[in-house]
């Protein structure tokens, strides 16, 4: 009886231990497939959309910068969040009323840090195929022609297709890339309202010219992420910048997340 009793707890406790193992593995394997996507670079540290901000984002291993885009006035793209220069910057009034000239005369920076404006030819000329770009068309109803520029300036600076993915609330700013470049990888980006209201037909329109969606971290729930996982959408939710629920999120099968601060996701990614 004895006996019988041992190898019963010795197979149960090499049973859980296999579990546990085969748990463990599966949870590395999906943890190494997030992206860390540097949120207007490592913006925790850094004056957001400045080269201090992507360069801290690069060297803590960000997977992506990601780079929101307006148009200036003599039709440059520029990386700036807001349509206006009032809150990143000393200045006032709309991005699309100033030259590049005119930015660039303005403090990007905080406090006592000096920073500009930087163009997209700038970042490329500075960055080219070393790290890979996250770019949003903000608004490209209001700036015609700014999917085409930023395919020139991918041209221009030799800058590889497999090095973007280009993200926008405008499904017709993503289809017209997907028409200029199939290859290109994109992501439509979810209003934090409609995060968990995607119909199936949704999902499947957006499967047409799509390779993932952008949702809001704070509104996403599991069995969302795992039905768009099931249409094979990647799911790349902003932005997270607290360590549990970026631990959270990838039991839930993301495959990217937006953070502020790259090295936190980095250290949660490796069990740092």
């Amino acid at each position: 009886m004895r006996r019988k009793w041992w190898f019963v707890s010795s197979l149960t406790l090499c049973l859980c231990g296999i579990f546990m193992f085969i748990h463990t593995q599966a949870a590395s394997t999906q943890a190494e497939k997030v992206a860390i996507i540097a949120h207007r670079g490592a913006s925790g540290y850094e004056p957001e959309h400045t080269m201090q901000s992507y360069l801290a984002a690069v060297q803590q291993k960000a997977d992506y910068i990601e780079l929101d885009l307006h148009m200036s006035k003599d039709q440059q793209l520029v990386a700036i969040h807001d349509y206006k220069v009032d809150r990143t910057t000393n200045g006032t009034g709309y991005v699309k009323q100033y030259t590049v000239k005119q930015l660039q005369r303005l403090n990007a920076g905080k406090g006592n840090k000096k920073a500009v404006i930087p163009t997209l030819e700038e970042i490329f000329r500075t960055f080219g195929n070393r790290t890979n770009y996250y770019i949003e068309t903000k608004s490209p109803h209001e700036y015609p022609g700014m999917e085409k520029e930023l395919l020139t300036l991918m041209a221009k600076y030799n800058i590889h297709t497999n090095h973007v993915i280009v993200q926008s609330f405008s499904p017709e700013s993503l289809k017209t890339v997907h028409r200029y470049r199939p290859t290109m990888k994109l992501i439509q980006l979810i209003r934090s309202k409609q995060t968990n209201m995607l119909t199936d037909q949704q999902f499947r329109q957006i499967k047409t010219y799509a390779n993932g969606i952008g949702p809001n971290a704070n509104t996403l729930t599991k069995p969302y992420v795992q039905k768009a996982r099931s249409y094979d959408l990647d799911v790349h939710p902003y932005t997270v910048n607290d360590e549990k629920q970026m631990r959270m999120l990838i039991e839930w099968g993301v495959t990217g997340m937006f953070t502020n601060y790259p090295d936190r996701l980095y250290n949660v990614l490796h069990n740092k």
